[in-house]
């Protein structure tokens, strides 16, 4: 007898911050997430994935999709600032198909179960969603609530206060599946590219795929949630199956979503070997760390002679002090000399810097000179705010200062007091935004770029440095100064 055929609609929600639709601008990552969950399903069920960023008006097309598909279980993924936007899609099901099973997971679920906790949400999956996914929809197929899984809540009287308060750990990077992405268009995703030695009217926003080849790190700065979920491990998948996965992709382009590339090294070094003995010829961003850099220069020189471009190396902060206090293990000297070596094996540097609320105009100003100072990269900030769920979240809550953190925590908005008034916060940002724009390693060589592409470039720019200077509107007006 043939199972019965489910209709599943998977869904990513579209962000209402000005900012980060402002980020969009220079990266739109496919819903890998969501490729993930299509892939840990039986074949014989029907799946969508409705990407509402793709969409001016996502409520509509969102009520669309619920009319002409109708389906069995609609699933959502989002990051905290997203959950109101979760919420309110949820309620949209309740109201026009009261019987579909609604299931929230992402970043969000996982951080802060509870605030899920809800009538229009029916299960909460936290963590690395494939397994429990699956048995949720296995459950329900059956006609059968979805009790008793690892990693999955469900909502009301049968909520489990204890399971919502203990980190989720991820499963074996083994038992993960190749994400499906014949659900969506890829040309629909691209990203801004960096290169240490752009060639003249290179693309400057190829269609990008996503691939993740590991999970977890070993460190533990204060601010991030990564330790908890991984227990301090950095943990591959099997080298094989990755090499398959990127070998039979479309696009030339390939953004990896580790939380780092390069700390392992005999993995990191078979990779590479095994998409050369593939013949794959792809251009390649990944992260690491200035200490791996260093630790391992000829790794690096060897991914560069397969094709990657750029890594993210994470400065944070322009003086020792500030990162002593985030327990980052490095040092600035460490951050130059890491960048230096990235250069010299032709592979492009993006600075991720983090600035904090309580900086005054002289520490402004002090970063922005460091960064006119620097040598070529692609640089990008945030504000340091802890994850929700970790200690330094904890410790912050008795000082944020708007009534729903959750609503502005994109990493971009301050949570707490800032030492300059909100505009004046806003138009530094801006001006760091401005001065970085001018390292990109594309501007620093004066390489011919297509004419199109720069007038996009110079809009994202543009825009994206406009809502910083407009963050103070996101708050109350009492908090403006």
């Amino acid at each position: 007898m043939l199972a019965p055929t489910m209709r599943v609609l998977l869904v990513k929600p579209k962000a209402s911050l000005a900012i980060v639709r402002g980020l969009e601008r220079f990266q739109r990552l496919e819903p890998l997430e969501l490729g993930y969950l299509a892939a840990a399903l039986p074949p014989h069920h029907q799946v969508r994935v409705l990407d509402l960023r793709l969409t001016r008006r996502p409520r509509r097309a969102f009520l669309a999709a619920l009319a002409t598909f109708r389906p069995d279980l609609v699933g959502f993924t989002g990051y905290t600032h997203e959950r109101a936007a979760v919420k309110a899609l949820a309620r949209e099901v309740r109201r026009s198909l009261p019987r579909t099973l609604v299931v929230v997971g992402g970043h969000h679920a996982t951080v802060a179960p509870a605030d899920y906790n809800v009538p229009e949400i029916d299960v909460v999956v936290r963590g690395e969603g494939c397994g429990p996914f699956r048995s949720v929809v296995a459950a329900w197929e059956g006609g059968e609530l979805p009790l008793g899984i690892p990693n999955a809540l469900l909502t009301g009287e049968h909520w489990d206060a204890a399971a919502a308060a203990a980190w989720p750990r991820f499963p074996d990077p083994a038992t993960i599946p190749t994400p499906r992405r014949d659900l969506w268009d890829p040309r629909r995703y691209t990203c801004v590219w960096v290169s240490e030695n752009p060639a003249p009217w290179q693309e400057l926003f190829p269609p990008v795929a996503m691939v993740r080849t590991s999970y977890g790190c070993r460190m533990q700065c204060s601010f991030c949630v990564v330790p908890f979920l991984c227990g301090g491990e950095h943990r591959p998948r099997p080298v094989e199956a990755v090499a398959d996965e990127i070998a039979a992709l479309p696009q030339r382009h390939v953004y990896f979503a580790d939380d780092e590339n390069f700390i392992d090294e005999t993995f990191a070094a078979a990779l590479a070997d095994a998409l050369a003995a593939r013949g794959v010829r792809k251009r390649y961003f990944a992260w690491t760390r200035a200490t791996t850099v260093l630790r391992s220069p000829e790794l690096l020189r060897r991914w560069a002679e397969i094709g990657l471009d750029g890594a993210f190396l994470g400065f944070e902060f322009s003086s020792d002090e500030e990162l002593r206090a985030v327990r980052k293990g490095g040092s600035v000297a460490t951050n130059e000399r890491a960048h230096d070596q990235l250069r010299r094996v032709g592979v492009a540097c993006h600075a991720a810097f983090m600035v904090r609320a309580e900086y005054t105009v002289e520490q402004f100003e002090r970063l922005r000179r460091y960064l006119a100072a620097m040598p070529p990269a692609q640089c990008s900030f945030t504000v340091c705010t802890p994850s929700p769920g970790t200690p330094d979240w904890h410790a912050m809550e008795p000082h944020i200062w708007v009534d729903d953190p959750y609503r502005l925590y994109d990493c971009m908005h301050p949570l707490t007091p800032t030492a300059v008034p909100l505009r004046e916060f806003g138009r530094r940002f801006a001006a760091l935004l401005a001065t970085a724009a001018g390292k990109n390693p594309l501007r620093a060589e004066r390489r011919p770029v297509r004419p199109w592409e720069l007038g996009r470039v110079l809009l994202a720019e543009a825009r994206f440095e406009a809502a910083f200077r407009r963050l103070h509107r996101d708050y109350p007006r009492e908090l403006w100064g």
